[in-house]
């Protein structure tokens, strides 16, 4: 048996076994021993790991970035969870690329630590207080930045929000833990940090702003002041499918004779635009492949409303009639061609070309990356927290349509689809387990809608005053009352016909 393989002869993943690990793994070859953090990054999930993280490793493999290295840290009790599986193997991850043509794998050594995760956040307070952390990243999912979905403004009232303003000492969010390392490092005149959002935000940086703004400024106006004058957001835009991981992606990583507690899958295939705005310095992510420019916006668009809309399109559908996969919908002829309907009649009118790509050849682009077979990506994680998705993919495009008088008919059915999906049961009659933050209201509301529709829309923090727009109004309403009379395959029909 090698040295740190266990039972199964499987080699447990640390430091000390990288050079023991099987034939054909790529693994670091930098001293990781001598690598010093300059990032802490908040929300440490799959995406992270296969995205952001990846980005510092490839350079970390060409002897650059050292002082770059990323400390992990969380804001939620469930981190916890996260952090004791990562520091039980050096917090080294095992990557497998998923390409029809053959996996691949590699061992990303990024990331040096995980924060201990306290309610008031003081570990994390005081690393990113640290004169060494000069970018201080976050994945907290889109529905995170207490943000008003109706009007886009900021969500003062939330109870999260007004605990962090009377307590900016020991706060609960992510944004009240920033706020407070930055005072500290005004204080001690070790000066400011870059906050960067690396979540599937329209306008990521912007929104990450207005949120620490406008908590700073509920407790300490001079320090928002500050932190307005001093710090930098870049907006950026990332991409790449990154599966959850379970049963399955663990048993992948033993193929590759590694026993990696939370391996993580990936698609072949990575973007990262970001705005080159870090008032404290950064690595030449460049070389690593990652693109800088002025003006992020319109490859935001592109990806928001082609690739995540378009995820949002399939996953509630595929789920009702009980697809597992996402490749599986691409699968399906009805799924697939009202994909490919909505997006070129609906969402490609309103997206600019950007360099070297245009919108329907965007669509062909997201098309194969959807039908990856090797991609285990569930109907049923695509498809969570409509509440925050439908808002932020699906209904900027309505509302687009609306001002150009183009159709929104299709946009109108994929609202419809998500709130059949709120009833809680698929077509065959198994029941959907809860899958969104505020899944019992949306099913009690999901109820009365099948029998008035306009009920639905009258959820002005997601639709604004979209129920007051005929067009799209009244292609909603048909839509779902031809949806509880026929059902998805008979609507979807209905739709590409016209």
């Amino acid at each position: 048996m090698a040295d740190g393989a266990n039972g199964n002869g499987l080699v447990r993943l640390s430091d000390q076994t990288l050079s023991v690990l099987p034939g054909g793994v790529a693994r670091p070859t930098y001293n990781r021993q001598a690598l010093t953090a300059g990032i802490v990054h908040i929300g440490l999930g799959n995406f992270h790991r296969a995205h952001q993280a990846w980005y510092l490793h490839r350079l970390m493999q060409m002897g650059k970035a050292q002082d770059w290295a990323i400390i992990g840290a969380g804001v939620r009790a469930a981190d916890s969870a996260q952090r004791s599986r990562l520091l039980g193997q050096d917090c080294l991850t095992t990557l497998i690329e998923l390409d029809p043509a053959g996996m691949s794998a590699e061992v990303s050594g990024a990331m040096i630590a995980f924060l201990p995760v306290a309610a008031d956040n003081a570990p994390l307070i005081a690393q990113m207080a640290d004169p060494e952390i000069r970018i201080v990243s976050l994945t907290v999912t889109e529905g995170g930045y207490y943000v008003d979905p109706a009007s886009g403004g900021f969500d003062a009232g939330h109870a999260d929000i007004t605990h962090d303003a009377a307590h900016p000492g020991s706060p609960r969010t992510a944004f009240g833990a920033i706020i407070a390392a930055l005072g500290l490092r005004r204080v001690q005149g070790t000066g400011p940090f870059t906050v960067m959002s690396c979540d599937n935000l329209q306008s990521n940086g912007d929104v990450l702003r207005q949120t620490v703004l406008s908590l700073a400024r509920m407790s300490d106006p001079a320090l928002a002041d500050w932190i307005a004058a001093e710090c930098s957001f870049p907006n950026s835009m990332v991409d790449c499918i990154v599966p959850a991981t379970g049963t399955a992606e663990r048993a992948l990583a033993n193929r590759f004779g590694i026993d990696d507690a939370a391996p993580v899958t990936h698609e072949n295939f990575r973007q990262w635009v970001i705005e080159d705005d870090f008032c404290a310095g950064r690595p030449p992510l460049e070389e690593a492949g990652a693109t800088f420019c002025d003006d992020v916006h319109q490859f935001e668009a592109m990806k928001l409303r082609i690739l995540n809309g378009g995820h949002q399109i399939i996953a509630a559908a595929g789920d009702l009639l009980g697809i597992e996969t996402i490749a599986q919908t691409m699968d399906h002829p009805l799924i697939r061609q009202t994909l490919r309907k909505i997006i070129q009649q609906e969402i490609a009118p309103h997206v600019a070309d950007v360099p070297g790509m245009t919108p329907l050849a965007y669509l062909d682009l997201i098309d194969r990356r959807f039908a990856n077979p090797e991609i285990r990506d569930t109907t049923r994680r695509v498809a969570y927290d409509g509440s925050s998705r439908q808002p932020g993919f699906i209904l900027p495009s309505a509302r687009d349509g609306l001002a150009a008088g183009t159709p929104v008919s299709g946009l109108a059915l994929v609202s419809a689809i998500w709130a059949r999906y709120c009833l809680g049961t698929r077509e065959d009659g198994t029941s959907i387990e809860a899958n969104d933050p505020n899944w019992q209201a949306l099913t009690e509301l999901a109820k009365q809608a099948a029998v008035e529709p306009d009920l639905w829309l009258a959820q002005r923090q997601i639709y604004g005053d979209l129920s007051s727009a005929t067009a799209f109004a009244a292609a909603f309403s048909g839509w779902m009352k031809l949806l509880h009379s026929d059902g998805v395959e008979a609507t979807l029909t209905q739709y590409l016909d016209l």
